[in-house]
């Protein structure tokens, strides 16, 4: 596996009733936490319902952040593209990249909470039905293409983007990915990224990795795609991780429960089930049934490599952001992370590692010289002085 990336994925799920503004700042502040830290990526969601997940447009945070970061790359996880005309999130997207000066990426999906689009008279299958048509347009109109096409939600006549995108020839752009087939079959065909969000949240997810991906290939060379490049393959995952697993157990005990509930009583999102009934089911849910790490930061490579070899090999692992403890707590888990984890995937911890054991294996011989060399020059100076 090549230089494995690290970064976020931000839905957010913030408790309901607590103060909005502050939240949103809250996000934006660790944006600029993970920039400092050197983290690859940012994803934000995009949701209109349910009271947690707050981010209504993805790209306007974007455009937020992109003022607050140096480094970090900053993308729509995901844009619901069913609900959008794609002419104009092509367009947003395009503006992106020239104010970040390519640091934006897309993220593709149908919309997760049906309530978002039962509110502009969509259910599930339109949506899906929707994402196929109008990810076909906006790749479309990436490559420079004037369309028109009639979709159930928009006419388009004569439709093209008036500027070209700033990243030579397009900013990356990946298609999200829970437990079905769908989103690797698009991905695919179109030579896009996948964006695995189910890929530890639920067994299912984690089982279809390596089918997953060789879906991608199928579906790029049906379409006389290029062979598709695994290192625009993302999988989210959960974790917090703290100096002892003791501590991390005290710590997620903050807001652990609030992100069961979402899932399990307010989201109608089947794909996502978690089980657990107290906070010890929650934690023990998360460990055991491997879809995450709740300890230290052993467990945390752990759990990156054993998704390493599930898959097969992928680019980038993005942290699911969950609150699941305090702000201070959460931002020391991602410092933990970045400094203990995201050097053995990078390429940076053996090279110290060999400079200590080589070090280690020579340092009699070298203490031994470094002893003589003093004794010498003692023995030196002494002469100088008798010889006056």
């Amino acid at each position: 596996m090549t230089r494995l990336r690290f970064g976020t994925f931000l839905a957010p799920f913030h408790k309901p009733g607590q103060n909005p503004t502050l939240a949103l700042q809250r996000d934006l502040e660790l944006v600029e936490h993970l920039d400092r830290l050197g983290y690859d990526e940012a994803w934000f969601g995009e949701h209109h319902s349910a009271g947690s997940e707050i981010i209504a447009s993805p790209e306007i945070f974007i455009a937020a952040a992109a003022e607050r970061t140096r480094n970090i790359k900053l993308g729509t996880g995901v844009t619901s593209i069913s609900y959008h005309n794609p002419l104009w999130v092509a367009d947003r997207m395009v503006m992106l990249d020239h104010l970040t000066r390519g640091r934006s990426m897309l993220g593709c999906g149908p919309g997760s909470l049906p309530t978002d689009s039962a509110m502009i008279g969509l259910d599930p299958t339109d949506t899906r039905e929707l994402l196929e048509v109008n990810l076909d347009i906006i790749m479309r109109l990436l490559r420079g293409e004037v369309v028109n096409a009639e979709t159930r939600t928009h006419t388009l006549i004569d439709a093209q983007l008036q500027l070209a995108p700033y990243t030579d020839p397009c900013f990356d752009v990946a298609v999200a990915a829970v437990a079905s087939p769908t989103g690797p079959r698009m991905a695919g065909q179109h030579g896009v990224g996948l964006l695995s969000i189910g890929a530890t949240l639920t067994q299912d997810g984690f089982d279809a990795l390596a089918h997953h991906w060789s879906v991608v290939e199928e579906r790029a060379a049906h379409f006389g795609q290029p062979t598709p490049d695994r290192s625009k393959w993302r999988l989210v995952g959960l974790m917090h991780i703290a100096e002892t697993r003791e501590q991390a157990y005290r710590e997620v005990e903050y807001g652990i429960e609030h992100w069961f509930r979402y899932f399990q009583k307010v989201a109608a999102f089947p794909q996502m089930a978690v089980e657990g009934g107290d906070i010890k089911e929650m934690i023990d849910f998360i460990n055991e049934a491997g879809i995450g790490a709740i300890g230290t930061v052993e467990d945390a490579k752990a759990q990156v490599q054993k998704l390493a070899d599930q898959s097969g090999g992928f680019g980038a692992f993005l942290l699911l952001g969950h609150e699941w403890a305090n702000p201070q707590a959460t931002r020391r888990s991602y410092e933990l992370i970045a400094q203990h984890v995201m050097p053995e995937f990078q390429g940076q911890a053996a090279g110290t590692l060999a400079a200590k054991d080589r070090a280690t294996s020579t340092r009699d011989r070298h203490a031994k010289t470094q002893l003589d060399a003093v004794a010498e020059m003692t023995k030196r100076y002494e002469q100088e002085k008798a010889g006056g």
